[in-house]
């Protein structure tokens, strides 16, 4: 298969999803990127991705291939959800071709935000997985890869300190009232 020319896989994998084999066609187009970098089949995996109902790993791959439209922002979407937006497993989800070689100025920032988080990424055996990732947690609340933080509370943390003011407030009624039952006039 090494000697096959390029359009040639994209063609065999569109056979397998003809023949209603996605996950064939899966495996050809992961073989076929992780020596080379082709938008084509990029595309075309997260395609085979979204059809056997894999969004978040159609997300990273769309994300990779810059395709947009609607289907590919809730892939995306699904892909940060799953991820926690913790962006080095979110590198580390893209495909071994595009970290190789990050072309675009997204999958440039990603990797920015991955490194800035642990600077184990470029070294090498850095591509491991997931499950594999050990350290502290990098989850990150923001918009987008890219995106530059600027701080301050989020929802969950809000409704923690207006619950803690809450309680606080209960306790000094309680005290005040029991006081006022002990102490007479």
């Amino acid at each position: 298969m090494s000697g096959m020319p390029e359009s040639a896989r994209l063609e065999q994998a569109r056979s397998a999803i003809a023949q209603g084999a996605p996950w064939r066609a899966r495996d050809l187009l992961v073989r076929h990127l992780e020596g080379h970098r082709d938008p084509e089949a990029l595309a075309l995996l997260g395609e085979v991705y979204q059809l056997m109902g894999d969004l978040p790993a159609a997300g990273a791959v769309w994300f990779s291939a810059g395709v947009t439209g609607p289907d590919v922002d809730t892939a995306v979407a699904a892909w940060r959800e799953r991820s926690h937006d913790d962006f080095p497993a979110m590198w580390r989800s893209l495909p071994a071709s595009v970290r190789a070689d990050p072309q675009s100025a997204r999958v440039k920032a990603l990797r920015d935000r991955a490194r800035g988080l642990d600077a184990s990424i470029d070294e090498p055996g850095s591509d491991r997985s997931d499950s594999e990732a050990s350290g502290p947690d990098h989850r990150a609340d923001v918009g987008h890869p890219g995106e530059d933080d600027e701080g301050g509370l989020d929802a969950a943390q809000f409704i923690a300190w207006l619950a803690a003011a809450a309680f606080v407030a209960c306790g000094v009624i309680g005290l005040v009232t029991v006081l006022q039952w002990l102490v007479p006039g």
